[in-house]
Order: structure tokens, then sequence, then C-alpha cells
């Protein structure tokens, strides 16, 4: 069996507002094989940079799109080809967008290994369980009053945790409060409350407002409060503040998670498609555990990028959580016909071959950029 075609499609909702919700604006990568079969993987970045990188010819040594690489490769064995795409794009890549193309190109080969063998990804690496705790992810609102009706939609709707993220939040200490209480309230004792402060502070704000966020409120984590790259500010923030802080979205390859480990971060957020896809989040899931810490995957994309990480902690020892977008997006919704849905807060792990999902080609075409 060989690759005979890697394809970026571009699909984009009518309407992009610029918000912090990567369910409008997404890059399928679509893997076609010389036998047929057909693998699905998904970048979590800027779509038409994602895009180029994929589709750039052969060029001089180490500076070639990725698409080219992997026709007539084989598929079945997705960490040689990591490799291989890796000393492919050293001259441009090793961090950032080539390594978020490389992601989605990842998944599809993983989905295409499921496939082969007509198992699920989960049956394939020994699955521990058949379903995954979910915690309901959405962006602050603009008032308490809001965020108390969702917080109680999303108890009623069973989640025992809840995020909220970005919107609103990080910017006046007061309404900051103001709208924590409400949560706090809504949430009561039987759901766990988690911040997302969305990059919003230097190290000195951070410090003093994660001492009164975890002082006031049960939350379980307090999620980026800095920047990405202010490694020193994680180190003393962590030194300062008993709560768990929680980083790693943005980063890609294993690297940057060793150094946030280093600096005493304790729950570890790779995304599948953009930190080095399933054969890198597995390995950045590996050192976690030996590091005492928490992984859990950012996943706030369409049910490609879910049914990817649903697979992936349905097998390893421990999974405290799978991040669930609750956003309405029609990519979020609707590409992906069988979307794992939460019952209960709880998110059953796809039980079809390779990531164990149906892509509907009608919604790419659909929404397809050309």
């Amino acid at each position: 069996m060989r690759i005979a075609e890697v394809e970026a499609l571009h699909l984009r909702i009518p309407e992009v507002q610029e918000i912090a919700d990567g369910t409008q604006d997404v890059l399928v990568v679509r893997v076609r094989t010389d036998e047929g079969l057909v693998g699905y993987g998904e970048v979590s970045s800027a779509p038409t940079v994602v895009k180029a990188a994929i589709e750039a010819p052969r060029s001089a040594a180490r500076r070639h799109g990725l698409a080219a690489v992997m026709v007539g490769t084989d598929p079945l064995d997705p960490p040689a080809r990591w490799q291989e795409m890796y000393d492919a794009s050293r001259w441009y890549g090793r961090r950032g967008v080539a390594i978020h193309a490389m992601s989605g190109i990842d998944l599809a080969l993983w989905d295409i290994v499921g496939k082969a063998a007509g198992k699920p990804l989960a049956g394939l690496w020994g699955q521990r369980r058949a379903r995954v705790r979910a915690y309901a992810s959405t962006l602050f609102p603009d008032t308490a009053e809001e965020a108390e009706r969702i917080t109680q939609d999303f108890a009623a709707q069973g989640f025992t945790a809840v995020k909220f993220g970005w919107g609103s939040f990080g910017h006046d200490l007061e309404h900051d409060h103001a709208i924590l209480d409400a949560i706090v309230a809504a949430a009561g004792d039987q759901v766990e409350v988690m911040v997302d402060a969305g990059l919003a502070w230097t190290a000195d704000e951070a410090i003093r407002r994660a001492k009164l966020l975890f002082e006031r409120y049960p939350i379980t984590w307090l999620e980026e409060p800095l920047k990405e790259d202010d490694l020193d500010g994680y180190r003393r923030l962590t030194k300062e503040v008993d709560g768990r802080i929680a980083a790693g979205e943005s980063d890609s390859t294993i690297y940057p998670f060793r150094d946030l480990l280093d600096r005493g971060v304790r729950v570890l957020q790779p995304d599948v498609g953009r930190a080095g896809g399933l054969t890198t989040c597995r390995q950045i899931g590996d050192l976690a555990r030996e590091r005492g810490a928490w992984c859990v995957p950012h996943c706030f994309s369409t049910g490609i990028n879910l049914a990817a990480s649903l697979q992936w902690m349905a097998v390893v020892p421990d999974a405290p959580f799978i991040e669930y977008s609750v956003r309405s997006s029609p990519l979020r919704n609707r590409l992906v016909r069988n979307v794992p849905i939460a019952v209960n807060g709880w998110v059953d792990v796809p039980t079809g071959p390779g990531l164990g999902i149906e892509v509907d080609e009608a919604v790419i075409d659909e929404f397809r950029v050309i």
C-alpha cells in the first residue's frame, strides 16, 4: 500500500468572528491510498498557511512541501513518516506551522492504520476505557447573568465539570470576580470549574490574580495566565501559587512540554492537531505521567480532532478529562456524521475503524474554500 494523494482542504463558515473559537475556520487533511483507503486529519492553526506548507512543491534539501514528500510512501508507519516530514521541512519548520501541518497528516495516517486493520486505534493500542469524562468548554460571556445561565444549562445536561475562557475575562478584577461568583454558585458542589485566563497577564499580575482566584474559588486549574514563551514567569508563578497551572495548547513537538514541566506546570494541554499529531501527543502523555502531571488534550475544533483525542485518551493509564466544545458552529456539529456526543458528562470513544468517525463529504463541499 502506498500514499497516492494528500489534500489540504480549507473549510470556512460564511462569517468568521475574531474570537478564540477554532470551529469557524479549519484545515482538514485527506489522505488517499492506492488501495482505496482514505484517512482524515485536522489541523488547529491558520488554514491557508498550513495549506501552503502541505501543497508546496519539492525544493532544495530540507525545504520540501509535505504532500510531495508523502506521496509514494507507506501509510502504515506513521512514526517513520513523521520523521521524514520533519527532516524535509527543517529549513522552514522544526516548530510552528510545519509541525501543525504534519499533525493533520499524522492523524490521517493513523486513521488509515486503523481502517487497514479494521479496528479503532484504541483497540490497536490497548484500550483501557470505553468513555472519558468530559468538561464543557466555552468562552466567558459578558455578564454574570449569562454565566449563571450557561453553567446551569451545563449542569442540567449532566456535565460534572465546566471551563470558561477568554471572552470578557482577565481585564477587570471586579468583573472577573462577579462572573466567577455566578459560575461557582451555579456549579454548586457537583460541578468542577476551570478558568482559562487567555494569556491575559504579566507574571506579576498573574501571581497576584492567581492567589486571589485559588483562595476565593475551588477551581480545578488556572489555564494559560501568561504568554506562551514566558517560561520564567511560569516558574515564578508555580512557586508562588499552590493550585494547578495548565498550559501548552499552542505548543508543538515534545520539547516545549518538557520546558513547562521543568517550570512547574502540572496540566499539559497538547492539541493533536498542532502539537505533532497522535505520534507526538502520545509521547507527551507518557512524559507527563512520568513527571506526575496531568495530560488533558486541548480539543476545541471539529469532530475529527475530538475523535482522535478520544482514541488517545482511551488507552492512557489515567484520563482526567476530555475537553468538549459546546460551540454551535456547523463545522463542529456537522462535518462528522457520528460526532461523539457528551451524555451525562461522559463521551464514548468511537468504535469504528481508525479514528472511528464518518466524515461528511457533502459538508466538505459546502464549506470548502476554493
